[in-house]
């Protein structure tokens, strides 16, 4: 597991905000690694650091001769006219058999292959260039966000890609459940601090939580023993017959010392305006067409909406989403049909690329005056502001000084001061981050009113979706089951297509041709492959019970016993790690 990428002493600050504070961390070419941390927290900051775009102020990148380096580019690379195949073939100089191989691996067929590039929908784009990347061979990949206005389909083809990569991958998201499918280990930015822990997103929250619980645990039997040594020692140090033991009873009290807990940061609290519950349908749709002048994107949609209900628009990118989101909103005319709202359904509406078009020269409280209903006093406006951690100096920032996060944040705060029994939401995860987009999610669900939502992170849909409609295919329909339902569908069609084109393209390394048929040592090679495999999960869960153990363990002795055995189960398991390695590398070739 060589080091090819690693950050020491780093040191970095915009202003009085520090990002990095002695911070450093190394990658591996075989770890796949889930960045995580606040919004504003320096994320991104830290990709372009080690990419090699922006400066520190101390401390050092260090590059291994051996990395190859792939950054997943936000940019249009794309030339007027080229073809799929032509920008693989000019981006990567590799043989137009080689970019077929690559392609199919992102689903992209033979005739996408032929079409323009710049007529696919941004999902579609993101494939390409994550086919003109693995084309180049990197042993490290860093993706900043790649998930942001990818749809679930293309979002499991890149867990896919991910999971198969046999290299390096450094993922900042904030989509809990993409991370904890791709990553196998996390690494925090909090507080200018760089932490890594050899396990997914849910298992270092979790071991965050147990860590901090059982510290304090400890700080509070300490601050009990000092209190019994200080007045012992109070109360005997004037006697000559127990000075001496309260001379002993000093030592012991200047060698007991507090462990440092570092407070939870700061969270949002979401509280939306209370409504008074209804019942029957918030909104009917009967023979409804949506589109545009040029196009009917979607027809014959019949439909009822509930009111009470949170319901998920799910479908694929391109599919009508937004359009039909629109349509409900009356921001865009229906072609044909009708559309009816309940009598006194107000509706608030954050739409998916609204803080972009934020005046840049009011402050975050200007915004919320402006936006707030009549009457809201300027005691509930700062109110609502700290919620959203938008406090004292915060609070007068402009808001083009703003992070995307802060912007988002600040413009679900508008919708707060807003008076609303109907939400629609487009798109409100983006740009938020783990802690925030779970805060919403917790709040949405105590709403009494109704929300009409579309959102592709997974984790945010299946705690808040309470029915799902599905846009696809000129159609618009209530989708007769549950999201997960809906997701193991889309799984099962993404699996079956990658078997299809798998067998299409027989080998990664040559032009197709006949498929080899495997050997009796191919077959003694995977079950020898399998032994391991149970092995090394075995390993595995001894060394989880043996951390387990360590947390509570008391005395000193114990503790040390316990970290023996964990040096040791580690070393053994680093040897069956390594077996695994050369003998899947073995059948692979």
């Amino acid at each position: 597991m060589p080091v090819v990428l690693s950050l020491q002493n780093a040191h970095k600050r915009y202003g009085h905000q520090v990002l990095l504070d002695e911070a450093s961390c190394a990658l591996a070419d075989d770890q796949k690694v889930g960045l995580i941390g606040r919004n504003g927290a320096g994320k991104s900051t830290l990709c372009r650091i080690l990419l090699g775009e922006e400066d520190l102020d101390a401390g050092e990148v260090v590059r291994s001769k051996k990395l190859r380096l792939g950054y997943l580019r936000q940019h249009d690379p794309f030339e007027p006219g080229e073809t799929v195949m032509d920008f693989l073939m000019r981006d990567s100089g590799q043989p137009d058999w080689r970019c077929g191989q690559v392609a199919w691996r992102f689903a992209l067929s033979d005739d996408m292959l032929s079409r323009p590039v710049r007529e696919l929908s941004g999902g579609w784009q993101t494939r390409v260039k994550l086919a003109a990347l693995l084309l180049h061979d990197p042993n490290l990949l860093v993706l900043d966000e790649p998930t942001n206005f990818l749809d679930v389909r293309t979002q499991m083809l890149l867990e896919h890609f991910l999971r198969d990569f046999k290299a390096g991958v450094l993922v900042v998201s904030h989509d809990r459940s993409f991370l904890n499918k791709t990553c196998t280990h996390t690494l925090e930015l909090s507080r200018g601090e760089l932490t890594m822990f050899p396990g997914d997103v849910d298992g270092y929250l979790q071991n965050l939580d147990e860590r901090r619980e059982h510290d304090q645990r400890k700080n509070a039997a300490t601050a009990t023993k000092r209190k019994q040594l200080e007045k012992f020692i109070a109360e005997n140090r004037a006697n000559a017959n127990t000075a001496s033991q309260a001379r002993s009873k000093a030592k012991q009290l200047e060698r007991l010392e507090m462990i440092e807990v570092a407070g939870e940061e700061a969270k949002v609290h979401f509280s939306f305006p209370r409504v008074e519950p209804r019942k029957g349908p918030a909104v009917r749709v009967e023979d409804l067409a949506i589109g545009y002048d040029d196009r009917t994107v979607a027809d014959d949609i019949r439909l009822e909406i509930e009111h009470g209900t949170r319901t998920g628009i799910v479908g694929d990118n391109g599919q009508g989403k937004t359009t039909f989101l629109r349509t409900l909103c009356e921001s865009l005319k229906p072609k044909s049909g009708e559309l009816r709202w309940g009598h006194g359904c107000q509706l608030g509406v954050y739409a998916q690329h609204v803080y972009t078009t934020l005046n840049p020269k009011l402050s975050v409280l200007e915004y919320l005056e402006y936006q707030a209903a009549p009457g809201t006093t300027t005691l509930q406006i700062k109110s609502v502001a700290g919620s959203f951690l938008f406090s004292g100096e915060l609070a007068e920032k402009k808001i083009k000084v703003l992070s995307g996060g802060e912007r988002a944040r600040l413009v679900l705060a508008g919708l707060l001061l807003e008076q609303h029994n109907i939400l629609v939401l487009d798109e409100p995860g983006n740009h938020l981050d783990v802690e925030t987009i779970e805060a919403l999610s917790d709040a949405l669900k105590r709403y009494e009113g109704t929300v009409i939502f579309t959102s592709h992170d997974r984790y945010f849909m299946r705690s808040t979706a309470t029915d799902v409609i599905e846009v696809g295919g000129g159609r618009v329909v209530s989708y007769p089951a549950s999201y997960d339902d809906y997701v193991y569908r889309v799984q099962q069609e993404i699996d079956q297509g990658l078997r299809d084109e798998s067998a299409r393209h027989p080998t990664d390394d040559a032009p197709a041709g006949p498929a080899k048929s495997q050997g009796r040592a191919d077959r003694d090679a995977q079950k020898k492959l399998k032994s391991l495999e149970r092995k090394i999960a075995k390993l595995d869960d001894e060394k989880k019970a043996i951390n387990e153990q360590m947390l509570s363990a008391t005395d000193a002795a114990t503790a040390t016993e316990l970290q023996q055995r964990l040096a040791s189960l580690t070393a053994e398991l680093e040897g069956h790690e390594e077996q695994w390695l050369e003998l899947y590398n073995e059948v692979e070739a």
